[in-house]
């Protein structure tokens, strides 16, 4: 009995306590779960913060904490190949506050007005720059001297009147100078505000020339001011490494100078250009494209193409005034691609020898015309040549004769040929914006194809890939990768990284170059000045003229669009450099090559030989027309004066009733023809005879000789002076009254009637 009360009493408080010890337990479970969750989202949220989020948060932390203000490098001056300075960076100043410092609102007011006066800023626009509370705040960057001088006085105004001068400070800067201002401008290019490369080798140089910044790293208080200077730590910037080009500046200039009198006086609607390279090492010595820009002010376009944006619609002004610019600044030897024309015949010849399907003694029959498949193709002489020897063909520039020549090459070898001479690929040049050819895809070539191909028609590439073939052709036949920088620098000047001469393949033999150079010196000799000759030099080339197919934009006064061009080098037996000029849409007196193209190629290379020292080699008919320098035969007796001037191969003249002669007429070292007259005059009170300048243009140049002589005045000849060559410039016009003596610059070019041969 007594154990049946003591089974119900404990299962009366097992029943009673059974609830009490689920819910416990079910507490204890639940608090658990809260601290595992909680804790384990904290634990995953402080993992991602550290893990994924660590970097952010601590830039954000530093931006805080910190102010990072950077410092301009010293961009890196270019220079050509000699040593002269083509662009530099030049000390400017930007004008810094630290508006913290201001004590009231007057201070504020006076930097404010007296800055805003001498930057020609918004004075709101700076006084609210004088209200922001921190150390630095920049207001105008890139000031001249003029301006910083001013900002100085107003520095020491506001010291003595307002005790805040020292709130403003000014910080070493650098703007962008081209001393030459148009010279070479496609090739140097230009920076942009922030001193980035933006066209030519300022672009494609530019992690060289831009150096590395420097900072001022200044901490921040808790509210976010900058806090003062001894908490500041500086980085010094470092300056950007120097570019040495190949360019030489005289030969630049003497290029630019003779291409934009071609422009001028052929109406060229679509611009010229020429490339002068160095043959052996691909190094290009000079490189243009005519009506070249102001590289300090590289925005500002011709006044006849603002003339004419202005007169479009104003929502296409715009658009128009950013394609024009992009023309401006385009580099037509490298950007653009031009049908090459009978320059082209150089590369065809070099196949044909090289493949052994012609000899010297190889001939070829032109009746005017050649008919392939259903097309006849026509000769510029439309009588024909007859029969022809291989070198005749290439003097005559004879499109039948090279249909046949390119016939016997082949299709495919042909194809293998301008692969190898670097056409179907970019030439690798140091410059941006290199075009691609436009050749027949393989297989698609036809016979037709062929025919016209081989005189250079139909398909398109770049004037620098020609002119790298044409070294190719003079140099033994090695094909080089052209380059416009030769060195860079360091500020202190050390060599960092230079350029050297790139084989890429040998397309043709040392035998066949010597060939095809011997037959390129033959070309001037046959054509004269037709044929680009230069007397006194072996010179070589060959003229191109070239139609332009199915483009109808800028149609010239001949009713088609053509390119006229040659291409040559110099000297034959040594070659040392190349020139391709090449004049685009010519609207003037005459599209053949051999009309414009071959005299802008002797003009350039009469002053670009004796510059580059290429030893002469006169021709008894070169030298009837042989300018020589004007002795001094001043302070000498007159009969000692007779006698030496009769030695040097002049004519005297005395004038005067002395004995000893005082002055002369031309002045010593006057260029001038040979024969010419020397007025010796024997005493100071004497007025010189006055003569009248005759019309010389048209004339051939024994009959300019004469007429000055008639007219008692002296020649000097320039340009293409040969028995073909016509005047067509005299330095001074006619009509005008000179003194006796006086010697007039007469420049000649190639007769227009030898212009069919190309």
């Amino acid at each position: 009995m007594e154990e049946k009360k003591k089974q119900k009493l404990f299962d009366k408080k097992r029943a009673d306590r059974g609830p009490n010890q689920r819910l416990r337990q079910r507490t204890a479970v639940l608090i658990i779960l809260i601290l595992v969750v909680g804790f384990g989202a904290t634990l995953l949220r402080l993992s991602f913060l550290t893990m994924v989020q660590g970097s952010e948060l601590q830039e954000k932390a530093v931006g805080q904490q910190l102010s990072d203000t950077v410092l301009t490098a010293k961009r890196g001056s270019i220079y050509d190949a000699k040593g002269t300075t083509l662009a530099e960076s030049a000390s400017v100043w930007q004008v810094v506050l630290a508006p913290i410092n201001f004590d009231d609102d007057k201070q504020r007011e006076a930097a404010a007005r007296g800055l805003s006066e001498i930057l020609g800023l918004d004075y709101e626009n700076v006084l609210e720059k004088t209200q922001q509370k921190n150390y630095y705040t920049v207001v105008k960057r890139k000031i001249e001297v003029e301006q910083r001088d001013k900002v100085i006085e107003l520095m020491k105004t506001l010291t003595k009147e307002y005790d805040c001068g020292s709130v403003i400070q000014l910080l070493d800067d650098y703007k962008r100078y081209y001393p030459k201002d148009t010279l070479a401008s496609a090739v140097i290019g230009f920076t942009g505000a922030d001193e980035q490369g933006l066209e030519g080798v300022e672009y494609k140089y530019d992690k060289y020339l831009s150096g590395t910044p420097g900072r001022i790293i200044t901490a921040k208080n808790a509210r976010g001011t900058n806090m003062p200077f001894q908490y500041e730590q500086n980085v010094e910037s470092e300056n950007g490494n120097n570019i040495y080009l190949t360019i030489d500046e005289t030969i630049q200039s003497i290029c630019e100078k003779y291409v934009a009198q071609a422009v001028i006086d052929n109406n060229v609607m679509n611009r010229a250009g020429c490339i002068c390279m160095d043959v052996n090492t691909a190094a290009i010595l000079a490189m243009v494209t005519s009506d070249g820009y102001n590289l300090n002010d590289p925005y500002q376009l011709p006044s006849s193409e603002v003339d004419r944006i202005k007169q479009l619609p104003k929502e296409e002004q715009d658009k128009e005034e950013s394609k024009a610019l992009a023309a401006m600044w385009r580099n037509k030897c490298v950007a653009d691609t031009y049908m090459p024309g009978s320059v082209f015949k150089m590369c065809t010849a070099s196949m044909a020898l090289e493949e052994g399907k012609i000899k010297d003694n190889s001939s070829f029959t032109c009746g005017g015309y050649m008919r392939v498949e259903d097309y006849d193709i026509g000769c510029s002489v439309t009588s024909g040549h007859g029969t022809q020897t291989f070198l005749e063909s290439f003097c005559h520039s004879c499109n039948p004769a090279f249909i046949q020549i390119g016939q016997l090459v082949g299709i495919d070898k042909f194809r293998d040929y301008y692969t190898a001479f670097g056409f179907s690929e970019k030439s690798g040049i140091d410059l941006p914006g290199e075009a691609d050819d436009s050749f027949w895809p393989e297989g698609q070539m036809g016979m037709v194809d062929l025919a016209v191909a081989s005189f250079g028609q139909n398909f398109s590439i770049t004037p620098l890939s020609m002119i790298t073939a044409c070294a190719a052709v003079s140099n033994g036949g090695y094909v080089l990768q052209p380059y416009v920088v030769s060195k860079i620098t360091d500020a202190d000047g050390n060599v960092v990284k230079t350029m050297e001469r790139k084989v890429k393949r040998q397309v043709i033999s040392t035998e066949t170059s010597e060939r095809l150079c011997e037959m390129l010196a033959a070309y001037p000799e046959v054509n004269g000045a037709a044929g680009g000759a230069v007397p006194g030099y072996k010179v070589g080339g060959k003229t191109g003229t070239s139609e332009k197919i199915g483009i109808e934009k800028n149609v010239s006064s001949f009713g088609k669009d053509y390119i006229a061009s040659f291409c040559g080098i110099a000297p034959t037996d040594d070659p040392q450099i190349a020139l391709l000029v090449f004049l685009d849409t010519p609207s003037g007196g005459g599209y053949y090559g051999s009309q414009i193209a071959a005299p802008l190629f002797t003009e350039i290379m009469s002053e670009v030989l004796p510059y580059l020292e290429i030893s002469t080699d006169y021709k008894e008919e070169d030298l009837a027309y042989l300018n020589v320098s004007a002795g001094d035969y001043t302070n000498i007796s007159s009969e000692e004066a007779v006698t030496k001037v009769s030695n040097d191969g002049f004519i005297p003249e005395i004038v005067g009733s002395g004995t000893t002669v005082v002055s002369q007429m031309p002045t010593v070292s006057s260029k001038m023809a040979q024969g010419g007259t020397i007025v010796l005059y024997t005493d100071n009170t004497t007025q010189p005879e006055k003569v009248t300048v005759p019309d010389f243009k048209n004339a051939v140049a024994y009959e300019v000789n004469g007429i000055a002589a008639m007219n008692g005045l002296n020649v000097s000849y320039n340009g293409a002076v040969s028995a073909s060559g016509v005047a067509v410039a005299q330095s001074v016009k006619e009509g005008t009254q000179v003194n006796k003596g006086t010697v007039i610059a007469v420049t000649f070019k190639a007769n227009a009637e030898g212009g069919s041969s190309d």
